[in-house]
């Protein structure tokens, strides 16, 4: 269960991947049905941890508690700025205990440093991949996802997909509600789908322009029906050629691929939330059949529905 949170302030870290840390683990979010965290922010020296951009942040704790953290986080930070052996210790310990450890956007240099990412998939900043790939050549680096999981490390991408991260690592263990809750708090969508290189869709129908923005919302509460391409382009007024292009130019990907994951969003959020049956659930996310809603399931999520209902049903949100 994740409940115990350290974050390493460690010296030139960057404020924002700093605080996207804090934002997501740190504030009891409880009184709205979501989790609450033992939250600690620790240094390898307590007191004044300069950053990046020239100001001082002061850290009252040691390294105590992020050797038994159930999550160790580390923010970005200025690349070539030598690390700690003491933080790269608890970093090696956390992996080898099981615990989750994350980096956001350049904190991957920190756990490549440790030795943490040896032999693992990671990611990091697009500006910072090929950097990565060099100084780490026993690392798989992707350059074009939003995070990374490879067992319990989890590598973000740039800034805000340190958010993406993070709330996949709480959804993992506290279920997509405990995500959803947390995400609405900060007004950020509750998961992306995409890479850094291109525009992005999200569940809540974000798109550039007001047009697809109203078509994505139509979609999303059309979810039981079948929805060809041929319907979409007639409900948005286009051809279906100008259609299937346009929607993957303001989404990032097909009118297909961004139905399921839609439709994968609100099976969870019904099997977490209400004790309709599966085959009732498959139809109301226009799956069809349970079996069809199982086998995106299993590929996703590499879990089933019936695991995941077992894992997450009673987290029912208030």
């Amino acid at each position: 269960m994740l409940h115990s949170i350290a974050c390493l302030a460690i010296p030139q870290m960057a404020p924002f991947e700093f605080g996207v840390i804090c934002e997501v683990f740190g504030i009891d979010r409880s009184e709205q049905g979501g989790p609450s965290f033992d939250f600690h922010v620790v240094a390898a020296e307590p007191g004044p941890i300069s950053t990046k951009l020239g100001f001082d942040i002061v850290v009252h704790e040691g390294l105590d508690f992020a050797r038994t953290a159930d999550l160790v986080a580390v923010p970005a930070a200025l690349i070539d700025e030598p690390l700690d052996d003491r933080v790269a210790e608890v970093l090696r310990d956390a992996v080898a205990r099981g615990a989750w450890v994350l980096s956001v956007c350049s904190g991957a240099f920190t756990l490549g440093r440790a030795g943490v990412l040896d032999g693992r998939r990671a990611t990091t900043h697009w500006m910072y991949t090929d950097r990565l790939a060099a100084e780490f050549p026993t690392t798989d680096v992707d350059p074009d996802v939003l995070f990374v999981q490879d067992d319990k490390v989890v590598t973000g991408a740039g800034t805000a997909a340190g958010i993406d991260a993070a709330l996949h690592i709480v959804r993992s263990e506290l279920g997509a509600s405990a995500a959803n809750i947390i995400a609405r708090r900060m007004v950020v969508p509750p998961q992306r789908d995409g890479g850094q290189s291109q525009f992005i869709q999200t569940p809540v129908g974000e798109c550039r322009s007001d047009s697809f923005a109203t078509i994505t919302t139509w979609m999303l509460e059309h979810l039981d029906e079948e929805l060809t391409v041929d319907r979409l382009a007639r409900t948005a007024l286009m051809s279906p050629r100008t259609f299937a292009r346009r929607f993957r130019a303001e989404t990032g990907t097909t009118p297909n691929a961004w139905l399921n994951r839609q439709r994968l969003l609100r099976a969870q959020q019904l099997l977490e939330e209400t004790d309709l049956n599966l085959e009732q659930i498959a139809r109301d996310t226009g799956f069809g059949a349970a079996a069809v809603m199982r086998h995106h399931f299993v590929k996703v999520l590499q879990t089933t529905p019936t695991a995941y209902r077992r894992l997450f049903g009673l987290r029912v949100a208030s």
